[in-house]
């Protein structure tokens, strides 16, 4: 009997915890609803009606035909698979990254201590300064990159013409360069919101053991803005797989790069054929790798967070 009521009292709050309705649905939904329609019409719709014209194939009825899209199951990813091209960017591409992205975000790391730094005096100056190259739009940071990088256009020609930086060595590091100049100021803002919101606390109490700003920076500044930094290293690997406006501007700049240099540009000049349907082919699996690239970098910092 005892044993039946004590289940009882304990059960009993679990029941009305279950039972306890939740508050303001009226303002929850209505904050909801309109993101939600805005990614249903602008992500949803178009992965679903890209991967839907990635199953079809045009066929005609003779040579000169009436050109008909019929249903051709994986046809179209069968031709993926087998294309160099598109396997070349997506290899130029993650090159790009193992070295683009933890360049860029080391710098966006240390540019933000530095403005958190008590030792550092003009820090509005230096804010603003750090990011204002993400104000210039991506085409117009490619055109003066590449009119510096060109001999015949540079003013520095001294430099340029002993070092060719629009040559097929040289030319995806000049894209990183460009990619690093306009982004460093964007993910250093990031990191540095994530400092702020540090308790002062933690600080006084370090000064007070005697740790410096060197130690505190690395045991308690970078630790705290992981997140912070995991998040930037997302959308950096993102950004890199999708990268398209500056080496398509540097192909005015150098013959080195090509129609299919990175994987949108295969992609664009696939549709341009036009060859819509192998276009979407390549856009569905290039969505897939850039989703199991990110969700599991994502995945593997967690898991070591968890282990540490």
């Amino acid at each position: 009997m005892t044993t039946t009521l004590t289940a009882s009292a304990v059960s009993a709050p679990t029941a009305v915890r279950a039972r306890r309705r939740v508050p303001h649905k009226g303002a929850i939904a209505f904050l909801i609803v309109p993101f939600g329609v805005l990614f249903a019409l602008f992500y949803v719709v178009p992965i679903a009606y890209a991967f839907w014209q990635s199953l079809l194939v045009v066929e005609r009825d003779g040579t000169f035909g009436k050109a008909e899209q019929v249903f051709g199951g994986l046809a179209q990813y069968v031709l993926v698979f087998q294309n160099e091209a598109f396997w070349s960017s997506m290899g130029r591409m993650l090159l790009f990254g193992v070295v683009q992205v933890p360049v860029m975000l080391g710098l966006a790391l240390l540019f933000a201590l530095l403005l958190d730094s008590p030792l550092v005096r003009g820090k509005r100056f230096f804010r603003l300064a750090f990011f204002v190259p993400y104000a210039v739009p991506g085409v117009i940071a490619a055109i003066m990159w590449g009119s510096l990088f060109s001999p015949n256009l540079s003013p520095f020609t001294a430099i340029t013409k002993n070092i060719d930086f629009l040559g097929a060595d040289l030319v995806l590091w000049s894209i990183a360069n460009v990619v690093t100049w306009v982004y460093v100021g964007y993910n250093m803002l990031i990191i540095y919101s994530a400092l702020l919101s540090i308790p002062q606390e933690l600080y006084e109490a370090a000064r007070l053991d005697g740790a410096g700003q060197w130690r505190i920076a690395w045991s308690i500044k970078i630790p705290l803005v992981r997140p912070a930094i995991v998040m930037t290293a997302i959308f950096s690997i993102i950004g890199t797989l999708q990268l398209l406006a500056e080496p398509q501007v540097f192909r005015s700049f150098s013959s080195a790069v090509t129609s299919t240099f990175t994987p949108n540009m295969t992609v664009y000049a696939t549709a341009s054929i036009p060859n819509t349907n192998l276009a979407a082919a390549f856009s569905v699996v290039l969505a897939v790798t850039t989703f199991v690239l990110s969700f599991g970098f994502m995945k593997y910092m967690q898991r070591k967070e968890q282990n540490a």
